[in-house]
């Protein structure tokens, strides 16, 4: 038994391929992709969390937050207070 999979191709922009309005959408790319430069940055220095959250003045379930891709926990601002604190310019 042959199972197939259906592939549809991306616009740019996941979110707004499962159905999110362009506004919502553009908010949650922004996001992920802040997200994943303080992955990036953690784990490209070999920081703990408890550095990186003193390193960006948040507490270490904040940073725990962002390794686990909790997008719902943070805001645009807090994603780039964050970068800025850890030196990195947007």
């Amino acid at each position: 038994m042959s199972n197939i999979i259906q592939v549809t191709e991306s616009n740019g922009n996941v979110f707004k391929d499962i159905g999110f309005s362009r506004e919502q959408s553009n908010k949650l790319a922004t996001k992920s992709y802040l997200m994943m430069q303080i992955e990036s940055l953690i784990k490209k220095k070999g920081m703990t969390h408890d550095q990186a959250s003193k390193l960006m003045g948040v507490s270490r379930p904040c940073v725990s937050d962002v390794m686990r891709g909790r997008i719902d926990k943070f805001t645009i601002g807090a994603l780039v207070d964050m970068l800025t604190k850890a030196g990195l310019r947007i």
